[in-house]
């Protein structure tokens, strides 16, 4: 299958690629940071047009392209955050429009941020959107992917929970801490924590890709949330190090201010779709999924 991945450089990108090739794909690879590999496109989805090139006679797109969240928030760092997703998809499926052979299947990224904070509601795939920045994003993001279904895609819009590897994301910042003892409970610690192993993500975008029965909104999940509490416990045991020092909601709204309502949400999600579908995790429980994580 000849395939195009945007967001190539980014933490998914490098093992989604890895599996991709090992499976016999053929893949276009976008970034803002350029690997040097063959195949490979500069492109920024803030501001640059996306390259007619990447689209014209693939089988699918893999979008996975956005600016990070986890930065402290002004205008500007909000604007860009907003306009690498909606504007760039709406710039990836315009140039789907005008390709004279179009790929069959797009399956974008979104986030779990779609929920916003919804405290011990147990949510899934049909909840309703929540409210504020994040949630509006993640719903202007998943409109402009859907509108590739007009072309005559399937679409898949999945969202991603926090993803658990030492090489990247949210792990990889509480690492140092946890390692030195430092680490505990962020805020009162009762928010729920919705995660899954990087590998079990990466999985599930090749599932999605394989199985034709999978389109629209489906939650990139473990089935087994937890509390911010028993997640820094979990990883105290599995480090061999206490975690019980917590990290007061002040301290963190001093140092991300606005943003530090994302990392104080507490999001209770489940994978509903992906588990009555057939999907096996290989890490569906917390301890071991940190284990494989810092291995």
């Amino acid at each position: 299958m000849n395939i195009t991945l945007t967001g190539a450089s980014g933490f998914i990108g490098g093992p989604l690629i890895e599996k991709l090739k090992a499976k016999g794909h053929n893949l276009r690879m976008l970034g803002r940071r350029d690997s040097g590999a063959e195949n490979f496109l500069k492109w920024d989805s803030i501001s640059d047009p996306f390259p007619a090139a990447a689209v014209e006679g693939t089988d699918a797109i893999i979008h996975l392209a956005g600016e990070p969240v986890a930065q402290r928030w002004n205008a500007d760092v909000k604007k860009r955050i907003r306009d690498s997703r909606v504007n760039g998809t709406r710039a990836l499926v315009a140039a789907i429009g005008k390709a004279t052979v179009r790929p069959k299947m797009l399956i974008a990224a979104s986030a779990i941020g779609f929920y916003g904070d919804r405290g011990v509601d147990q949510l899934d795939e049909m909840s309703k959107p929540g409210t504020g920045f994040l949630p509006e994003v993640c719903v202007e993001w998943e409109q402009a992917a859907m509108e590739a279904r007009k072309l005559g895609m399937r679409v898949v819009l999945l969202r991603i929970g926090i993803v658990l590897h030492e090489s990247g994301g949210a792990l990889k910042t509480m690492l140092p801490f946890f390692r030195m003892g430092l680490g505990g409970p962020v805020g009162n610690g009762c928010q729920w924590m919705s995660w899954i192993y990087r590998d079990d993500l990466v999985a599930m975008l090749l599932w999605a890709l394989e199985n034709d029965s999978v389109s629209g909104a489906i939650n990139g999940v473990a089935p087994e949330p937890v509390r911010n509490v028993d997640f820094g416990h979990a990883l105290g045991e599995v480090l061999n190090r206490p975690a019980v020092l917590p990290a007061p909601e002040f301290a963190l709204r001093l140092l991300y201010g606005e943003m530090a309502s994302v990392v104080l949400a507490s999001q209770k999600v489940y994978p509903r779709v992906p588990i009555a579908k057939g999907f096996v995790f290989q890490y569906p429980e917390l301890k071991g999924a940190l284990r494989a994580s810092v291995a």
